[in-house]
């Protein structure tokens, strides 16, 4: 697994959810972190300096694993404290902001259908736009009441 550099687009087919905001594990290798959004933890603490939602982690885990089409299975890893949710979803494009930290790639990503992961899942309710790592130019639709 390496790090994307900001800047280059790369594929990525999800293949593992670990929580709300990333990592997804991606077949091609990178760990993505969905770029410009916090939620909170699994154990639903939030990171201190991290934007902090009012849903729960496994909510925000939930929305992401239902817009990369739903859940197959479920892993957990030697140590790990909960499952990561395997996901056959769909070859995502995505645009690096280079290291997320804990060898992952931030990045925004663009789903099969056309929508901004980042902004879908802001629509959803279960995270918080995290200013520090939004770009200037990145614009969300907005969505329907």
């Amino acid at each position: 697994m390496s790090i994307i550099a900001a800047g280059l687009v790369f594929l990525c087919t999800p293949t593992l959810v670990a929580d709300g905001d990333g990592p997804v594990w991606c077949a091609e290798g990178p760990r993505v972190r969905v770029a410009g959004i916090a939620a909170r933890e699994r154990d639903n603490s939030c990171r201190r300096g991290h934007p902090c939602p009012d849903a729960s982690g496994d909510d925000a885990m939930r929305a992401l694993v239902n817009l990369l089409g739903g859940a197959s299975g479920r892993i957990r890893f030697r140590g790990a404290a909960y499952d990561h949710i395997r996901v056959n979803a769909p070859t995502m494009r995505c645009l690096s902001i280079g290291s997320a930290g804990g060898n992952r790639t931030g990045a925004f990503c663009t789903l099969g259908d056309g929508r901004n992961l980042s902004c879908a899942m802001l629509a959803s309710g279960t995270v918080a736009r995290w200013g520090r790592y939004w770009r200037d130019d990145q614009r969300c639709p907005r969505q329907p009441r």
